[in-house]
């Protein structure tokens, strides 16, 4: 961002110069290097004043895989983390990176460093981190997050590309009917109403709202466009979303999906942060902020209770955290001991069962989609030209 600098230096007058910067700070940090005396700072204004750039985003998984491949190669945590700052060409990661160097040689340890640091590193990356630093084996925390993201991101991204082809073919079947009812069908009201003569019944409908369009097109266009932009703006706003997400929970086979997805990501972080060493309650209250907010009640009476001494499977199984399957699976990994391995492969499984499912929802949904918009293009173009099939048939 641009910075506009008044400042003094030596015997010189007062001066005005521009700077690039992350923020104020770090402007008048550039100005005292140059040996000026900051007077004053204020953001440049613009033309695109009104747009507030995104905070670049830190990217953790490629960190991680660079730190852990520096590592692997023998090089102290403090020389690869410099190694890889003097790398860097984003002033923000840059920055970042300088910071827990900073930390580190201050003698605090990486997981301080990581959650005080201006990336806002996730809780449960630091977590990782912390436990790991106990047993001295941060390349294997390291191992297990990329492991972790990448399964995270992998089911993600399923969903995604499987929902692409059925948005856009619902958005330009939306489209083209816009363009048919606002305005093809006006002008074609107008033909018929200059023809006269009696209209079938659907198509007289269709003809009274092309005449109606055609009357007060502006207004309805205006509103349409408001409508669209009050539901873009509600989109970005965490209430709005946390009341859809409420909705889709609700609804049956949707909401079935939407906690087995929730549970993926529950005993895949739970079995993590267990492989990594760390107490199973603290765990379970670090992997809370995971799951929906009607889920974090029946997580926290289940923390409850393993704190008392029940079986881990035993409470999951009581406030309905598990299922018959990952039951069984939790009970073979309270016998062998090997409960994060176990909490992971229930993850896997739930990961697994998911893609099937919207697998197979898309193959369903996509042709019946297609039919739906097939149906209503087709009825409001047939309805427009039946007139003239009519008109034809009486000529013959």
């Amino acid at each position: 961002m641009l910075y506009e600098v008044k400042a003094l230096r030596g015997r010189e007058g007062p001066t005005a110069f521009t700077l690039d910067a992350l923020d104020a700070s770090d402007a008048a940090s550039q100005a005292v290097a140059q040996g000026y005396t900051v007077i004053a700072i204020k953001a440049k204004q613009s033309w695109q004043a009104w747009h507030r750039p995104r905070k670049a985003v830190f990217p953790l998984v490629l960190f991680s895989q660079e730190l852990l491949a520096l590592l692997d190669a023998g090089l102290a945590l403090v020389e690869a983390l410099e190694t890889l700052a003097e790398k860097e060409q984003r002033p923000e990661v840059k920055k970042t990176l300088m910071q827990i160097v900073a930390c580190l040689y201050e003698g605090h340890p990486l997981s301080y460093a990581l959650q005080h640091s201006a990336a806002n590193f996730p809780p449960l990356y630091v977590a990782s981190v912390r436990a790991s630093e106990k047993s001295g084996a941060l390349p294997e925390a390291l191992t297990r997050y990329i492991a972790y993201q990448s399964q995270m991101d992998g089911v993600r991204r399923q969903v995604v590309s499987a929902s692409i082809y059925p948005v856009l073919l619902a958005v330009v079947g939306c489209l083209v009917a816009m363009f048919l009812m606002l305005y093809v069908v006006p002008r074609f009201s107008h033909i018929y109403a200059d023809i006269g003569g009696e209209l079938p019944f659907m198509s007289r409908l269709l003809m009274h709202w092309g005449s109606f369009i055609g009357d007060h097109g502006g207004v309805i266009l205006g509103g349409t466009a408001v409508f669209f932009g009050t539901l873009g703006y509600a989109a970005t706003r965490p209430s709005f979303r946390q009341w859809l997400t409420g909705r889709l929970w609700q609804l049956p086979t949707i909401g079935a999906r939407l906690h087995l997805y929730q549970l993926a990501r529950f005993y895949r972080s739970l079995g993590m942060l267990l492989r990594g060493g760390m107490p199973v309650v603290k765990a379970l209250d670090m992997v809370s902020g995971l799951l929906q907010l009607s889920l974090r009640g029946q997580l926290a009476l289940a923390a409850a209770s393993i704190r008392e001494g029940q079986p881990i499977s035993y409470s999951m199984e009581r406030y309905g955290l598990t299922t018959p399957v990952a039951l069984r699976m939790l009970r073979v990994g309270e016998r062998s001991g090997r409960m994060g391995d176990m909490m992971e492969r229930i993850a896997t499984f739930y990961e697994e069962e998911t893609a099937r499912w919207v697998e197979r929802f898309t193959k369903l949904f996509e042709p019946l989609l297609m039919t739906f918009i097939g149906l209503l293009i087709g009825g409001i173009v047939v309805l427009m030209y039946f007139p003239i099939f009519e008109l034809a048939g009486s000529i013959q």
